[in-house]
């Protein structure tokens, strides 16, 4: 990388993060959350292949497993937990599935995080929702995943009635797989999971206002996710700094 290059990049990078601190930090202040972690508390991501990131079905069973976990943000955000919480002996799950919609959730949630008892729960879902309906593949509307997604939230409350809830926002970045023809239908599924968080009682993490704010800051959206949808190392490292700020652990 010539020198001009690199200082255009690191000046971008280092407007981000400024960016990202101010996002995540209004985040935290406005849910106004405060996690206590117990020892041997569960911490359960769960979602569709972003939050898979690759993760090794065969060893899942195993808690703080490296295969199990991915290599995306849970992977990043787990680890983190692990060191800085070492005394308490956290339990960390990816249950995230590839191509996963809520319906998809809600028919293995019994199995896959109910069964798990987590402490702090990790959600995000609704990509495939949109994406999968404009490939003609699903035909549920933005109110089918509203009353779905709320429904799941009430079921889990109900079975795990101490549970702390994270919802992340869903989010597109418009490049790649991510068409004009998205919007706005897109923007009115994001807003009904900010909807269904507060509903539910639940921490907010605001995934895509720190993508839009990276790339506000100078940076390209597909440095961050090449597809639209998929995010980069870069993209994952700034999900997982995101999660833990509005998460507050």
């Amino acid at each position: 990388m010539k020198r001009r290059q690199f200082l255009r990049s690191s000046a971008a990078i280092a407007a981000t993060t400024g960016s990202l601190s101010a996002t995540a930090d209004a985040a935290s202040d406005s849910d106004a959350s405060t996690v206590t972690l117990k020892k041997g508390d569960v911490v359960l991501f769960q979602g569709d292949s972003i939050t898979d990131a690759g993760r090794n079905r065969k060893t899942q069973a195993e808690p703080n497993n490296g295969s199990a976990l991915g290599r995306g943000y849970a992977a990043i955000i787990a680890g983190e937990l692990l060191v800085d919480h070492r005394e308490l002996e956290l339990k960390t799950y990816n249950r995230g599935i590839s191509g996963h919609k809520v319906p998809d959730l809600d028919k293995r949630w019994q199995e896959d995080t109910i069964n798990l008892k987590p402490a702090v729960l990790s959600i995000l879902i609704g990509v495939n929702d949109i994406w999968h309906k404009m490939n003609g593949r699903y035909d549920g509307t933005p109110e089918t995943y509203r009353d779905g997604f709320a429904a799941l939230l009430e079921r889990t409350k109900k079975a795990l009635p101490d549970v702390t809830l994270a919802i992340c926002e869903p989010f597109a970045l418009r490049c790649g797989a991510v068409k004009d023809s998205w919007f706005p239908e897109f923007d009115e599924r994001k807003a009904f999971a900010k909807e269904v968080a507060k509903g539910a009682g639940a921490i907010w993490v605001p995934f895509q206002e720190a993508f839009d704010d990276a790339v506000a800051a100078g940076t390209t959206p597909d440095f961050w996710a090449g597809d639209g949808v998929h995010p980069s190392v870069a993209g994952h490292a700034l999900m997982a700094r995101t999660w833990r700020k509005a998460v507050g652990i």
